[in-house]
């Protein structure tokens, strides 16, 4: 019990299953099902551009990416522009998604590498440019989506949300290639100690520009699926993004200073944002409280894990 009470991830779960209990209270037991749809719904895109967000964090401290907005937005207009809202072009808007979701990536270690900017400066500057590109792709249109690809993210299998479905497959994954894969174990021993890991013969830069090159594909997924879902491109869809994402982590219970990931945490504290959220709607509290709100709650976690390590 002690071991399974110490796990970071459960504390997450805990606390979307609290306010959870108390949304259902308030608002009645027969809300309980549309809430927990909706939940998994739009939890899945917090999840998605988190997984991305994790790996990063994984790497140290420092290494943080401020261009997901950005990078959504982008990806999220170009692939519906791709397709031009004709049948058949699915397949097309996710591969035009995820070349720009590459070419984000290698541009932003490019920065970071070449250039030698700190992660947080690179990432940042250079979601101006992602942005501003999006900005003139999109000229004031709105295009939307093919009908089927719209009526998929949108839809459902087995009574659970299609974009929970390929979140939770891609957390999957992720969390198998961390626990199993060699990337994954070079990930973490990068993210405790760059220097030993480089002298233990780890690609110490190899690894970094995988994890830059996932989340900025994570993140393109993230605003393909968005831009299907919501039917169609904004030039600030993926704005509220950015802070949670890394939100979603930390809660999640993925250590900020390096060299540990916790996928399943990750899911838990995407639900516990969503449900957060939802019910500071219902008493009709403003952005403005609600992004308080989420900065108070980070700020709280980062303060209970400092403390825990100091015990330890």
């Amino acid at each position: 019990m002690s071991s399974l009470i110490s796990r970071p991830w459960l504390w997450a779960w805990l606390a979307s299953a609290v306010v959870f209990a108390l949304s259902v209270a308030l608002s009645g037991a027969g809300q309980a099902g549309g809430l927990l749809y909706a939940a998994l719904s739009f939890g899945a895109f917090a999840a998605i551009v988190g997984i991305g967000q994790m790996l990063v964090v994984t790497l140290g401290p420092g290494n943080i990416d401020l261009s997901i907005p950005a990078a959504m937005t982008l990806s999220g207009t170009l692939a519906l522009k791709a397709m031009g809202g004709e049948p058949g072009t699915a397949l097309l808007g996710l591969g035009v998604a995820l070349l720009v979701g590459m070419g984000v990536g290698g541009v932003n270690f490019a920065l970071i590498r070449l250039l030698r900017l700190p992660p947080i400066i690179a990432t940042l500057a250079a979601s101006l440019i992602y942005q501003s590109l999006a900005i003139w792709s999109n000229r004031g249109l709105r295009i939307k989506p093919p009908v089927a690809l719209a009526d998929f993210a949108t839809g459902r299998s087995l009574g659970i949300p299609n974009v929970a479905l390929i979140a939770i497959v891609l957390a999957i994954v992720v969390w198998v290639l961390l626990e199993r894969g060699v990337w994954g174990r070079w990930l973490l021993a990068t993210g405790q100690n760059a220097r030993a890991a480089r002298l233990a013969g780890v690609p110490v830069e190899s690894v970094r520009a995988g994890a830059y090159l996932s989340v900025a594909v994570l993140a393109a997924v993230s605003g393909y699926l968005l831009a299907s879902f919501s039917g169609g491109a904004a030039l600030n869809m993926g704005q509220q993004y950015l802070l949670l994402s890394i939100a979603v982590v930390v809660i999640g219970g993925t250590s900020i200073a390096g060299g540990f990931s916790n996928v399943p945490g990750l899911w838990g504290a995407a639900l516990f944002m969503f449900l957060v959220v939802s019910m500071l709607n219902a008493y009709g509290f403003d952005a403005g409280a609600r992004m308080m709100l989420t900065g108070v709650i980070i700020i709280a976690i980062v303060i209970a894990a400092n403390a825990r390590r100091s015990r330890s």
